[in-house]
């Protein structure tokens, strides 16, 4: 999808010069820069991510982790 946005002249500077350097096309820039911003502002899906991925993993901490994980949380404050 094509898309009009103003920026600073000095973001758009540096981007061209991130672009060159890392031999990617200035969208292709753009278009990660959007990405990651969003991601990090949408804490669901990154809860999101984690399920799926212990989901995937289906595996219960051993004995030595339950202890230490609660010893831990007991001496902590919540």
């Amino acid at each position: 999808m094509k898309v009009a946005v103003s920026i600073p002249d000095a973001v758009f500077a540096e981007t061209e010069q991130l672009a060159r350097r890392m031999k990617r096309t200035r969208s292709d820039v753009y278009s990660r820069a959007l990405a990651e911003y969003v991601a990090r502002h949408a804490p669901d899906r990154v809860t999101e991510g984690l399920n799926r991925a212990l989901a995937e993993i289906q595996e219960s901490p051993d004995q030595f982790v339950r202890t230490a994980s609660r010893r831990l949380l007991r001496r902590s404050r919540w």
